[in-house]
């Protein structure tokens, strides 16, 4: 998926990732998160997605709820989960949305309404009761790419990042049963939230009651959100009581929340659902979240041309919006015209400096190219990218694709330890980490980076030898 962003907080780009990649390890993922269309991929399973554009239009709505509930929103991560099923979560540093609720909520109230719910779960410490999020384990995983990126590897045949887990759902949001009794709590504490924040409470009551239906469907028909969160007819009744009697219950979304709405769902249904977005976002519809669907629509389903025409029209309306450059620049990119991909992404860098994925979408352009100029550029940018994001996964997979080029064998071996180490394969980190030393400079950062590696990447008892004996660890610390 294109990565642009139109409604920009140039702070959620440089914040570091680090809660939500916590959280992340902990994840029993139920498909194999490889390179391909992301459509396939919420087909199959769960997929863990990255998107600037969706990720800080759910900071958006996320930020008055956090900070009316005493929590940072700088310090929560937004996790995007590719997969049809209705849910949500939120754990401490972390709130998690599938994309199956982004498109069954009808406004941006209601996600809020969800949104408050969650926090109140947080903030009375539900989600981490009985220690079951810190059990439900498995080998760390990061996958720090915009749906762009993503769809560029699926063309290049050299896709896969990792292979994660077997479980058939998130071990982790199993564990998250709710009684009703908390249920309830988190109802109040979620209207008091939202009454904080100035927000109605309607969205909330209209989302649950929209499914009320669930409530007599057996447990395994259930959505998996409201087998974990026990829905009543009750509960709903008494929800909407409390919340009819808040000052803003009358309240409605301003038009620029509700047209962030219809983007981010256009944007998940062009890229999700690409056949079913044609027919939604049909030709008379000329709004411009019907016609973003569809050019996003054309490109998956390989009609780059018509897709292309779309997007040209929507940039002679919008020509500072960087996501329709990137968006363009990732058509040209994916369908072998790299030459011509390069203006774009510059173009949509230049106007969103801050926003690490446009970057490495330019990166990956630059090195593409058989130019040595373009190809140390490219470093460069994929350098700068990773300075905001350290953790991004793809830069570091580029950088070592980077430097293996440019011969310069240390820099590549120590890039691909770096890949390895932030997918989780600490094997293959301590290799490459280990093979990073012997040609790196002794002392310098990067060898001493390398050497960071292969301590927290679970050494043998001959890789600490080996360390002892240069001295770069006591040996003391072989037992």
């Amino acid at each position: 998926m294109a990565s642009p962003l139109l409604f920009q907080n140039p702070d959620w780009f440089s914040r570091r990732l680090t809660p939500l990649r916590r959280l992340a390890a902990r994840l029993a993922l139920a498909a194999t998160l490889a390179v391909a269309p992301v459509a396939a991929q919420a087909q199959q399973g769960l997929s863990l997605i990255r998107d600037t554009e969706i990720e800080a239009i759910l900071e958006a709505d996320s930020r008055p709820i956090l900070e009316a509930a005493g929590i940072n929103p700088d310090s929560i991560e937004i996790l995007l989960i590719g997969s049809r099923e209705l849910n949500a979560f939120a754990a401490p540093g972390t709130m998690g949305f599938f994309t199956g609720l982004i498109l069954e909520s009808e406004n941006p109230n209601q996600l809020q309404g969800v949104i408050a719910h969650e926090v109140g779960h947080l903030a009375a410490g539900h989600s981490a009761r009985s220690g079951e999020m810190q059990r439900a384990g498995m080998q760390p995983f990061l996958l720090t790419m915009g749906l762009g990126v993503l769809a560029a590897f699926a063309g290049a045949g050299d896709a896969a990042i990792a292979l994660m887990g077997s479980a058939s759902q998130f071990g982790t949001l199993a564990a998250l049963g709710y009684s009703r009794e908390q249920e309830s709590r988190a109802d109040q504490a979620g209207l008091n939230i939202l009454d904080r924040a100035g927000l109605s409470g309607r969205g909330l009551v209209e989302f649950f009651d929209n499914f009320r239906y669930q409530e007599v469907f057996q447990e395994a028909r259930r959505y998996a959100y409201f087998r974990s969160h026990p829905l009543s007819s009750e509960r709903i009744d008494t929800l909407r009581r409390k919340a009819e009697t808040l000052p803003d219950w009358e309240k409605v979304d301003s038009e620029e929340a509700m047209e962030r709405h219809r983007i981010m769902q256009a944007k998940l249904q062009g890229f999700l659902n690409p056949q079913r977005a044609i027919v939604q976002y049909s030709e008379t519809d000329t709004s411009y979240p019907a016609r973003y669907a569809r050019a996003i629509a054309y490109y998956q389903m390989k009609e780059p041309d018509q897709a292309l025409r779309l997007i040209e029209v929507l940039l002679g309306e919008q020509p500072e919006n960087a996501y329709l450059w990137e968006l363009k620049g990732q058509i040209l990119f994916e369908f072998g015209r790299t030459a011509l991909a390069e203006e774009p992404q510059r173009k949509s860098v230049e106007l969103m400096p801050e926003a690490p994925l446009l970057r490495v979408n330019l990166g990956q352009t630059l090195i593409a190219m058989n130019d040595d100029a373009k190809l140390n550029e490219g470093i460069d940018e994929l350098r700068r990218a990773l300075t905001q994001e350290n953790d991004n996964a793809v830069a570091w997979r580029l950088l070592a694709e980077a430097h293996d080029r440019r011969g310069d064998d240390g820099s590549a071996r120590l890039a691909t330890a770096e890949y390895n180490f932030h997918i989780g394969n600490g094997q293959q980190a301590r290799v490459f980490a280990m093979r990073a030393r012997d040609l790196l400079t002794r002392d310098t950062p990067e060898w001493r980076r390398a050497t960071d590696i292969v301590l927290t990447s679970n050494p043998s008892r001959d890789d600490l030898r080996e360390l002892a004996k240069e001295g770069a660890i006591s040996s003391g610390s072989v037992r």
